[in-house]
C-alpha cells in the first residue's frame, strides 16, 4: 500500500518538472534548479522502483548537494516574494521550513534511503 503513495508522489513531482519545464523562468538559478531537481527525481525514482542507478557514493553526493541546493535556493528565491513582504522573518521562515518539509522531505528521505 505504500508502495502505491511512492508511485503517487513521485508521478506529482515528475509532473511538476514537466510544468517547471514548459512554463519556468529561464534564469541561470532556476534552470540549475531544474537540473538538479532532474537528478534527485532519477535517485527517488531508484528508491521507489528499487533499480540500481549509479553508485550509492553519488547518491550521497546527490543527496548532499541537493538539499544544500534547495535550502539555499528556497530562502533566496523566497524572501523575494512580494506577497510574503509583509511577514516578519521569523514567520517567513517557518512557512518556508513547513512548506519544505511537507513538498520535497519525502523527497529527500527516499533518497536518503537509496544513498545510505
Amino acid at each position: 500500500m505504500i508502495e502505491i503513495f511512492w508511485y503517487i508522489y513521485l508521478g506529482i513531482l515528475g509532473t511538476a518538472l514537466v510544468g517547471f519545464l514548459i512554463q519556468g523562468k529561464k534564469t541561470v538559478a532556476y534552470v540549475t534548479d531544474f537540473l538538479i531537481s532532474i537528478v534527485t527525481w532519477l535517485g527517488l525514482f531508484g528508491y521507489v522502483t528499487g533499480t540500481d542507478l549509479f553508485t550509492p557514493l553519488i547518491w550521497k553526493m546527490v543527496f548532499v548537494g541537493g538539499l544544500t541546493w534547495d535550502i539555499t535556493f528556497t530562502f533566496v528565491k523566497g524572501i523575494k516574494h512580494e506577497e510574503l513582504e509583509e511577514l516578519s522573518t521569523p514567520v517567513q521562515a517557518a512557512l518556508f521550513i513547513g512548506t519544505g518539509i511537507i513538498t520535497i522531505g519525502p523527497l529527500y528521505y527516499g533518497l536518503f534511503q537509496y544513498a545510505f
